[in-house]
């Protein structure tokens, strides 16, 4: 009898060993999105004025790479890139169009989002912060395209006010009309707290868990805090004259316009640091891969000042250009045990290619219809399989694209007016600034870059590259 108890005890020791070990070889996701973060405002990319210690560690304990690319220069169709696994060349969203009542430009039904394979091979998902691919009556609803719980804004648009009278989470409108009446309820705070309330959760089942916080797009609105007043008085900039406008106008403007976004900033690398503690005290991690990127490069908008803080790193361009400083952003993985410190990875890597690494994490087949590669290999240090080119189109002020091929980047401005617009180029090895334009001396390179945008390209009639009367004149 005591046999065949002790027989029963080891049956059940050798089951629940191998359910640990299953779920370990599936591990947790923590993906966190900043909104219009540039390559230079971390302290590990070479940022002076801003302190982000949080974020830094992450950096010292993980691998930081140094060119990555955004799925695109501004919000909507990056984000789309990240979910489909598709460059702005094939993606059903290439632009930031609004709709109403609120939101954008949809995700359709026929795409197939990562987090929607993620639940098929038992994760929970679940994403806090700013969507931006389509309102709850639509097919881009964050609930139709994958995710077990979403909490933040629907729209970005609205996303700007930091003072909101409404969040979304699911289906419910949070009523935040407080702030109507007063700056009351930060959303950027609401929505971590969300987050965390997420992560102090006992799952059984593993998480991917996506947070693209609001942090530190325009408009740059902080609460005046004691580090919002360190940064005031560190910079010793003269206030602003807040503009003549309506009340709602007001609260998008701040006398400190510097101070209030070295606040954000070091608002974000707080949240960093609170998620990566709920982690280690969970002792989940060893079993928790955490990334941090960037939507596309900075802004100057209300308040935006890249060139005080030299968010670009160096490289030209911000937001809404598809030179290096628009779409070059950090990039930083962290797991421990796995991750190995302080390694630095200089091969070039895109947003899309987060679609099939999240999925072979996960012990799923990798869709063939998808531009990216899965980046396991360099996250676990390992040689890593890497593009001939990568692509990018933007239908904003005017159309561009640009194409990277080995250490060539080529650039086209003015695409939806002119179908033979020409194309910039620069060697990004001896030029990463691209500040000399060397098209004249490299035809052949010029055919083979021109040869891969119009291969790159798929119209859709949501997004023509070019307009009509352009390409019947073309003909």
């Amino acid at each position: 009898m005591k046999r065949f108890y002790l027989t029963i005890i080891l049956i059940g020791v050798s089951v629940i060993t191998s359910v640990a070990q299953s779920r370990s070889t599936k591990p947790n996701i923590v993906f966190i999105l900043a909104d219009d973060l540039g390559y230079g405002d971390l302290g590990c990319y070479g940022q002076q004025k801003i302190q982000t210690p949080n974020i830094d560690a992450l950096a010292k304990k993980g691998i930081r790479f140094t060119q990555f690319y955004a799925g695109s220069t501004v919000c909507a169709p990056s984000r789309a890139s990240l979910m489909t696994g598709l460059h702005t060349g094939h993606a059903a969203v290439r632009g930031n169009k609004g709709m109403l009542p609120e939101g954008q430009t949809p995700l359709p039904d026929s795409a197939a989002t990562f987090a929607t394979l993620l639940k098929k091979a038992g994760y929970i998902t679940a994403a806090f912060g700013k969507w931006g691919l389509g309102f709850i009556t639509t097919s881009g609803d964050p609930q139709k395209q994958g995710f077990d719980v979403f909490y933040g804004y629907n729209c970005q648009t609205l996303a700007h006010n930091y003072y909101p009278d409404h969040l979304w989470k699911n289906h419910e409108r949070v009523d935040l009309s407080i702030n109507l009446e007063k700056d009351s309820v930060y959303s950027a705070d609401l929505i971590h707290e969300q987050a965390l309330k997420f992560l102090h959760s006992q799952h059984d089942q593993p998480f991917f868990l996506y947070l693209p916080y609001t942090l530190p797009h325009a408009d740059v609105i902080a609460p005046h805090d004691s580090v919002y007043a360190y940064y005031v008085k560190k910079f010793g900039e003269p206030a602003k004259k807040i503009p003549a406008a309506s009340d709602e106008e007001k609260s998008h403007y701040d006398p400190y316009p510097h101070a209030a976004f070295a606040a954000m900033v070091s608002r974000l690398d707080r949240y960093v640091g609170e998620i990566m503690d709920i982690l280690a005290k969970k002792g989940i991690e060893e079993n928790t891969l955490v990334i941090f990127t960037s939507d596309n490069g900075p802004h100057r908008e209300k308040g935006g000042d890249p060139d005080f803080f030299g968010s670009s790193g160096g490289l030209r361009g911000i937001k809404r250009d598809l030179y290096e400083g628009g779409i070059r952003e950090p990039f930083i993985a962290y797991q421990k045990g796995v991750t190995k410190d302080g390694t630095i990875n200089e091969m070039p890597m895109a947003l899309w290619d987060l679609y099939p690494t999240f999925l072979q994490l996960a012990g799923m087949p990798v869709p063939k219809n998808i531009d990216g590669f899965s980046i396991l290999a360099a996250l676990n240090g390992q040689r890593q399989h890497q593009h001939p080119n990568f692509y990018w189109e933007l239908h904003e002020a005017g159309g561009k694209q640009a194409v990277r091929m080995n250490e060539w980047k080529g650039v086209r401005l003015n695409v939806t007016t002119s179908a033979d617009a020409p194309i910039e180029l620069y060697n990004l090895k001896n030029d990463p600034a691209e500040t000399h334009n060397v098209a004249a001396q490299f035809p052949e390179v010029i055919r083979k870059i021109d040869a891969i945008m119009k291969q790159s390209h798929v119209d859709n009639k949501e997004w023509p590259l070019l307009t009509t009367e352009v390409k019947k004149a073309a003909r």
